[in-house]
């Protein structure tokens, strides 16, 4: 289906508010998400394309189920957590903010623009991130092993931002080598459908958005174990990422930057995994 730019939008729009109502009825956005996933899924959709857009669809799709699986383990850590498996305006806008920011400067430069292909790659990188991180989160935390701090290698408990396991980083690496996966087969598709031939050539969008995607969940691991903000619960005696801990008590900084929150970091983490992606696709292209 080839759309110009305003059609793309109203359908995005309509789109996006119809997933964001769907994933608010299975608790997997807040009121304030759905907001989010519209401002980011229009903007793909319209200014990326369908290729980009479905690709949207595929990472939240499959963040979405990650974040239920074995929730009732998962509940044990809820308090270590700034926010619950319902993402609010801030986390959506943290994991795909850059990726429709990069959609847009796509869609404004041209596929005759000498930046395209960075700017795709970037964008492949920037979600690519994400869900690396979503899915070392989901699953890291269900690793038998004991994490340990990236930074120094002690062990920490299950859930402390920085710690890493060897099932978190393959999981990294898995969700990250999804997104570029799927990103190459939706291309082939897109591709045989208007020109009736394949692009095989952009295999690259593969090894790329495994590397950038890994590496820019490793960036959001070191920053998680170094200069986010941690706090503590002095009643409680537990580590956490809320200024207010569940019990009601007002949490003390304990590590790092007050404004370096949980989704500063994420989006810190795009935007490394992203610039990672245009540095490769500035060299091997």
């Amino acid at each position: 289906m080839n759309l110009d730019v305003g059609s793309r939008l109203i359908v995005g729009f309509a789109l996006s508010i119809a997933i964001g109502v769907l994933a608010y009825w299975r608790r997997a956005l807040s009121a304030s998400g759905i907001v989010g996933a519209v401002l980011i899924g229009t903007a793909i959709f319209g200014f990326g394309g369908w290729v980009r857009g479905l690709l949207l669809i595929a990472f939240f799709i499959s963040s979405s189920l990650l974040s239920h699986y074995h929730d009732r383990r998962k509940a044990a850590l809820a308090e270590k957590f700034a926010k619950g498996n319902r993402r609010d305006l801030g986390q959506t806008l943290a994991n795909g903010g850059l990726a429709a920011l990069l959609a847009l400067a796509i869609g404004l430069t041209g596929v005759s623009s000498g930046f395209y292909a960075v700017l795709a790659l970037a964008f492949y990188g920037a979600l690519a991130t994400a869900n690396a991180d979503t899915w070392a989160t989901e699953l890291g935390v269900l690793a038998r092993s004991q994490p340990r701090l990236l930074t120094t290698g002690r062990p920490v408990p299950v859930g402390t931002s920085g710690g890493v396991t060897a099932a978190g980083y393959a999981a990294a690496l898995a969700g990250a080598t999804f997104i570029g996966a799927v990103g190459f087969v939706l291309v082939q598709a897109a591709a045989r459908v208007t020109t009736g031939a394949w692009l095989l050539s952009d295999w690259i969008i593969v090894p790329v958005a495994a590397v950038s995607g890994f590496l820019g969940s490793a960036c959001d691991s070191l920053l998680g174990a170094t200069v986010q903000a941690i706090y503590i619960c002095d009643q409680c005696g537990v580590e956490t990422e809320r200024t207010v801990h569940r019990c009601g008590q007002p949490t003390r900084l304990s590590r790092g930057w007050r404004w370096l929150n949980n989704d500063w970091v994420n989006f810190l983490a795009s935007a490394a995994g992203a610039l990672v992606a245009g540095v490769m696709g500035a060299i091997l292209l």
